[in-house]
């Protein structure tokens, strides 16, 4: 079995807010750092976010 490497993230982490014509949210999760941690979640463990 390979060996995992914890993997750094570096990016931006914000609240959006977000209004279409089917309605309005504030202060949702929202950011490069955020989405791409979110999507090597999938990939691996040990994932570290630096914003």
């Amino acid at each position: 079995m390979a060996q995992q490497l914890p993997l750094v993230i570096v990016g931006t982490v914000a609240f959006d807010s977000i209004e279409t014509p089917f309605g309005k949210a504030d202060r949702v999760i929202g950011g490069a750092g955020t989405y791409g941690a979110l999507a090597a979640s999938h990939f691996t463990e040990g994932i570290g976010l630096v914003r």
